[in-house]
């Protein structure tokens, strides 16, 4: 068994990377030797990678985590689309909704939700894994946070009570 599929059997997340761009985590499924990610309105972000699962020829990088949480194998993936009315989507689409947590409605919901507007990419390992074992840096990887429109000022906490000045 290889190390790609050993990882991404485990894996409830794995960290994408579309076009060379910042990797994004997102939480997936791996089955029968190919990673399923859930993307578009009202589900998590994957930018880039709809496009790339439309046909644009662009490469996916796939970063899987270990059992002590740091990275163990990065790989390259060719990445396609589940169309709706498919054998695939028939078959993958029940097991991505049953692993979707929070979700508003129930699984027929959710599917219905994802065909009319969302993305199913299908991820295959398309060659040899890019890092692996020795060959990962020991370097940190950390980045400073990407700007966001949802951080804010903070304001001083008030105090309940006055406290005596001594």
């Amino acid at each position: 068994m290889s190390v790609v599929e050993e990882a991404m059997k485990k894996a409830a997340v794995a960290w994408i990377s579309v076009g060379g761009a910042p990797a994004t985590a997102v939480w997936c499924l791996w089955l029968d030797g190919a990673l399923y990610v859930v993307s578009g309105p009202g589900e998590q972000p994957a930018p880039g990678l709809a496009e790339a699962a439309a046909g644009a020829g662009v490469p996916v990088a796939v970063s899987a985590r270990g059992d002590h949480g740091g990275r163990i194998v990065t790989w390259p993936a060719t990445a396609s689309r589940v169309e709706p009315d498919s054998a695939d989507w028939q078959a993958v689409a029940p097991q991505l909704a049953a692993k979707r947590l929070n979700s508003p409605g129930g699984a027929e919901e959710t599917i219905a939700r994802w065909a009319a507007g969302g993305t199913i990419a299908r991820l295959v390992p398309a060659g040899e894994p890019v890092e692996e074992g020795p060959s990962l840096s020991d370097a940190s990887e950390a980045a400073p946070p990407r700007p966001t429109p949802a951080a804010a000022v903070t304001r001083r906490p008030f105090r309940l009570h006055r406290v005596r000045r001594r």
